[in-house]
């Protein structure tokens, strides 16, 4: 289990796997200069929720697992397919079964 962290305000817990997948296609697009909506589903009453991904907004990834996942050259064509669209990405909805996304109460990220 991965997490984002969005402008050290909301921190979300995502598979490792597709955490893995979401900082390439994060990567390409920033680095196209193409700002992005992402949809990360949550709990607590509410259905999803929507960041705005561009390179003046700060983004903290952190990997857990033991061993980097398997990349899947399909799904990331999907997901940037996904961005560039209307509705931008959602975690859940890039046509891959992915595990939901959960939000986690901790401090802020300390940076060194």
């Amino acid at each position: 289990m991965g997490r984002l962290i969005y402008r050290d305000r909301a921190t979300f817990d995502i598979d490792d796997r597709l955490l893995a997948h979401l900082r390439i296609v994060i990567m390409n697009k920033l680095r196209r200069n193409e700002g992005f909506m992402l949809q990360v589903p949550v709990n607590e009453g509410v259905r999803q929720a929507s960041l705005w991904i561009h390179a003046s907004n700060a983004l903290v990834l952190h990997f857990y697992g033991g061993r980097e996942p398997a990349i899947d050259r399909e799904l990331i064509d999907q997901m940037m397919h996904d961005a560039s669209g209307a509705d931008g990405l959602t975690l859940t909805g890039s046509g891959v079964a992915t595990p939901q996304a959960t939000p986690v109460r901790s401090a802020p990220a300390r940076t060194r």
